[in-house]
């Protein structure tokens, strides 16, 4: 039996790309967390370690498809260097404020602009849909790249913990900021398998957020990343409760490979079904894996129920990706993808911070509440936009039937 897998990186140049996108997207897991631990151990307040490290992860969110707006406009080669450059000086530029406790607002200053950071998730994402677009491979692509995803915020987050703890406080986010720029550095140069620049019309000039389609599908991915924040906060905080908070890894290490295997196992079936009634069946799985929380009573039953709500995470997104490449102009697609990413990002820190919240106020079961309330409010996007994207895939696919061409023999 062939290995899709194997079949999707016969194509020369992905796996220099692949590699390359690796070491340059670790760095946003690794950055975020690192400042978190950072200011924690210098400064020994929390509130501000967490505040300053929303800062970078919001203003990504909020930029980053801007960013991609700019790379879909003028090219990757061309932009991603500069706002990587930019990216770097702000990190350092916060990484020397810390040590030499300059003012707060300086560290919030130069978090905001570290936002400059380019997805470059997205980034590998385009190039892979180049090169696979209308064929089976692309999906397979897809699911490559939503175990990718698992991988660096597994490895991200405990690896600037690590570094910021064993070695010193600025260790993290400084080895992330030598990440990025080897990667984007090595990633750049690879102009074989770099999408071409679109053309743009005059219609075109509005960001695809606009895009009701566009709207409600990054808004799904926002309620779907705010279960994996609140799988974050609940898991430690359960841990503690149970006195065994060094369990907590486990029960993130098992949502990721939850997550990781049914994403592998998605991306080498060849299904017929449309992919907005996929979307409505992964969503509707999201939300009905949330129920078994209310019955967790120790981490072996929490570490169960999570793996479970991760198993229709990775497809879930898998779908939501191939729907983008269907409903976004190609000219635009990495500004799509990204704004996909940034939604999966504010997702997660508003669950994490939610559920912390109802942690501190009604106790450590009552947290477990957020995961039911963001997976309902994910189904119910989903139930929402269910026509209007049937519509609109239907719709693309007859536009784009006319120019499908099929290879001799």
């Amino acid at each position: 039996m062939p290995n899709p897998y194997r079949e999707i990186f016969a194509a020369p140049g992905t796996k220099s790309f692949t590699a390359a996108g690796l070491l340059a997207r670790l760095p946003l897991p690794m950055t975020h967390m690192g400042i978190l631990t950072m200011l924690s151990e210098l400064t020994g307040q929390y509130g501000l370690a967490g505040a300053v490290a929303g800062t970078f992860t919001l203003s990504m969110a909020l930029i980053g498809p801007q960013i991609s707006r700019v790379v879909d406009r003028f090219g990757q080669g061309r932009v991603l260097l500069p706002a990587t450059g930019i990216s770097a000086v702000s990190l350092g530029g916060l990484l020397l404020s810390a040590y030499y406790d300059a003012p707060t607002w300086m560290l919030f200053v130069f978090a905001l602009i570290a936002g400059f950071m380019p997805s470059m998730g997205a980034m590998v994402r385009a190039r892979w849909t180049e090169l696979y677009r209308g064929s089976p491979q692309l999906n397979t692509a897809y699911s490559f790249e939503s175990v990718v995803d698992e991988l660096t915020y597994i490895v991200g987050p405990a690896f600037a913990v690590m570094l910021s703890t064993l070695l010193f406080p600025q260790a993290g986010p400084l080895i992330a900021v030598g990440f990025l720029l080897l990667g984007v550095l090595l990633f750049v140069p690879q102009k074989r398998t770099e999408p071409p620049v679109q053309p743009h019309t005059e219609s075109s000039g509005g960001s695809v957020i606009r895009s009701w389609p566009v709207l409600l599908l990054a808004l799904t991915l926002m309620f779907g990343g705010a279960i994996a924040g609140t799988v974050d906060t609940m898991g430690l905080a359960f841990a503690e409760e149970q006195g065994q908070k060094g369990a907590a890894g486990i029960v993130f290490a098992v949502y990721a490979i939850g997550s990781g295997l049914s994403g592998l196992v998605f991306g080498a079936l060849e299904l017929k079904v449309p992919l907005p009634r996929l979307l409505l069946l992964g969503v509707t799985g999201t939300a009905v894996t949330t129920l078994p929380f209310l019955a967790v009573n120790g981490i072996a039953t929490l570490s169960i129920a999570v793996f479970f709500a991760g198993v229709f995470f990775a497809p879930t997104m898998i779908v939501i990706m191939g729907i983008v490449e269907k409903v976004v102009p190609a000219a635009k697609l990495t500004e799509g993808m990204t704004w996909m990413l940034a939604g999966l990002s504010v997702g997660v820190a508003l669950g994490a911070a939610a559920s912390g919240q109802v942690v501190d106020a009604f106790g450590t079961r009552a947290g477990f509440g957020v995961a039911l309330v963001v997976g309902t409010l994910a189904l119910l996007t989903a139930l929402l936009s269910y026509r209007l994207l049937r519509a609109k895939t239907a719709q693309m696919a007859t536009v784009a039937a006319p120019s499908v061409s099929v290879p001799a023999g």
